[in-house]
């Protein structure tokens, strides 16, 4: 009888947290909270995005904590047929019926994820690229080096591995799984990031350029334009519980590379109105901060603003506890939408974010108005003025010339510190909602690589006192290490901080100091450029992998840090390994090795 009765208020209690739960979610994009709960934007998931969080829930209490699987593998399961959702949850509550805590036997646990669900990673198929060839003609002419040579082309080798396409099952019941519907053939960047990613996607397209895969970039970008046209922003990646937030927008940048070596104006035409319904919703709302100068003049910038005040679906467990701290239900909503801030920037996580670093429990994303987003817009309005040009738009193009001028004095006032050489992040001192004066107190003064993300802009890069004084600053940063550039000097165990470095933040800076006449400025691109390339090829050669980021205070190791084990495969490393290799080159005298 006891049993029973623990039996009925254990279904009565899963239901009804259910119920609150779903509850808890808006219809359909933003609504209100009470005045005691955070009051910001919040979309809607889907009923089996919250269902899977109980069972990651389940798996993360019943595991010893060295055995626990990735929270994020759970989430991506898909029902089995002939099984319902209902179904299933009916038979989950019988699962933990004879449990308070949601744990149940490791083995019990097994046997219902294997007979309810299709493996995490099972609706993406392989897709044979029709465009890649293993020995493109004129390949890489430049690297005259054999075993760098040969290396090379096992990098674009790699393009295989990582191409899929979403499973036609997905388009036709939707509701069974997390990932959604794509129409084009995806890269995706490997390992547990099983989905098509949106700013990761700019630099596998830098090297799909280099590997003269044109077709399946221009998939990637269609794939991108499609979430655009659904949910009026490209999403963080393409999974139903990423509706919440984007990624840095990049989209724009993907256009003209694939534009530039193509001339497809086909693809420009498409892409306009896309970009344009991508730059309003970077330009408004939550999004929009205004920062009023000294002389009175207002500066219109953006920040990154998920929407979205509950733990990640995705890392539900992790942050569940980072939270726990909290006391109250409005601390813990704000905490949780600055981890999804923290994660629509991509650079999830890092002292950046944080009010008192390392302190993991005072990130504030949303108060900051970060330099990286601006240099993104600012690209994206000089982007759209040229692709606008190209389709014979001279007053859209001019309207944008001018939105790009407007953004790039910004950078002068607001972002630019004299005393460092660099532009620093600047923290907003309420909510971003009204317009603030300007205080240089509010600039964050620590070193992160994203200070010299503005070199990648043409306009910054063809300064050339500017340039001087930017390499002057990188050079004494401390930033620049054996392997490549160090995402901060700060060593928190946070992936993007010490002592790691990535593609992306490589990439920008080197290619921005390549773009400009300074001797010196291009010197250092190529130095760096080398350090990353070698690091690479020894740690490819050591794990026969490539790696999502590295260490970069030692040649050939692979970083680690964050929430999750280190990642391999790897999109965006490998695009610019090639993209770098393109660049450089490599002398036949100048060995790979240390």
């Amino acid at each position: 009888m006891a049993m029973k009765s623990l039996k009925h208020l254990k279904r009565q209690g899963f239901t009804l947290f259910f119920l609150l739960l779903c509850f808890s979610l808006t219809t359909s994009s933003m609504v209100e909270s009470h005045t005691d709960s955070d009051s910001g934007p919040v979309v809607q998931t889907t009923p089996l995005v919250t269902f899977l969080q109980h069972v990651q829930l389940t798996a993360f209490r019943s595991y010893p904590k060295k055995q626990s699987a990735d929270p994020k593998s759970y989430i991506d399961l898909s029902l089995k047929r002939p099984y319902t959702l209902s179904s299933i949850e009916s038979a989950f509550e019988d699962l933990t019926s004879e449990s308070l805590d949601m744990s149940v036997p490791v083995e019990k646990l097994e046997r219902f994820v294997k007979q309810y669900f299709d493996g995490a990673g099972e609706d993406m198929l392989h897709h044979e690229p029709v465009d890649f060839v293993s020995d493109p003609s004129g390949f890489l002419s430049n690297v005259e080096n054999e075993k760098v040579r040969d290396w090379a082309r096992e990098v674009h080798g790699l393009w295989r591995n990582l191409s899929c396409r979403v499973s036609d099952s997905v388009r036709e019941s939707p509701g069974r799984y997390t990932l959604l519907p794509l129409p084009e053939p995806v890269i995706i960047p490997g390992s547990r990031f099983r989905e098509v990613y949106n700013w990761d996607s700019y630099w596998v397209i830098k090297g799909l350029m280099t590997s003269q895969m044109f077709t399946t970039a221009k998939g990637l970008v269609t794939n991108l334009m499609s979430l655009v046209e659904t949910y009026g922003y490209a999403l963080n990646g393409a999974r139903a519980y990423y509706t919440n937030r984007s990624q840095p927008p990049l989209l724009s940048s993907m256009v003209y590379e694939i534009y530039n070596v193509t001339k497809d104006e086909e693809l420009v035409r498409k892409a306009i109105p896309v970009l344009l319904k991508e730059y309003e919703f970077w330009n408004s709302g939550k999004h929009k901060v205004v920062i009023r100068d000294a002389s009175g003049y207002d500066h219109v910038l953006s920040r990154y603003y998920a929407m979205w005040n509950m733990p990640r679906p995705e890392s539900s467990v992790f942050d569940e506890e980072s939270a726990s701290g909290f006391s109250t239900l409005l601390e813990k909503q704000r905490f949780h939408r600055d981890i999804a801030t923290a994660a629509e920037s991509g650079c999830d996580f890092t002292t950046r974010w944080m009010r008192d670093p390392p302190h993991f429990t005072t990130m504030a994303t949303t108060s900051v108005v970060p330099v990286d987003l601006n240099v993104f817009l600012l690209k994206m309005e000089l982007d759209i003025a040229f692709l606008m040009e190209i389709s014979g738009d001279k007053n859209g193009s001019d309207r944008f010339v001018e939105a790009s001028k407007a953004r790039e004095k910004a950078f002068e006032t607001v972002f630019w510190n004299e005393k460092a050489g660099q532009w620093l992040d600047y923290w907003l001192s309420s909510n971003g909602d009204e317009t603030e004066t300007w205080k240089a107190e509010n600039q964050n003064t620590n070193v992160f690589a994203s200070n010299f993300a503005p070199i990648w802009i043409n306009s910054f890069n063809s300064d050339e006192k500017l340039v001087k004084k930017v390499v002057k600053a990188l050079e004494n940063s401390g930033l620049i290490a054996p392997a490549g550039i160090l995402s901060s000097l700060t060593d928190s165990g946070q992936q993007w901080d010490y002592p790691n470095g990535w593609a992306p933040q490589q990439e920008m800076i080197v290619t921005g100091l390549a773009r400009s006449s300074s001797k010196e400025a291009k010197e250092m691109a190529e130095e760096i450029a080398r350090r990353w390339i070698r690091s690479n090829y020894l740690v490819y050669k050591k794990s026969g992998t490539i790696h999502e980021k590295l260490k970069v205070t030692e040649l050939g190791e692979y970083g680690g840090g964050g929430e999750y084990k280190p990642q391999t495969g790897f999109g965006w490393s490998n695009g610019v390994i090639l993209a770098f290799l393109e660049e450089f080159g490599w002398p036949s005298h100048l060995s790979i090795e240390p």
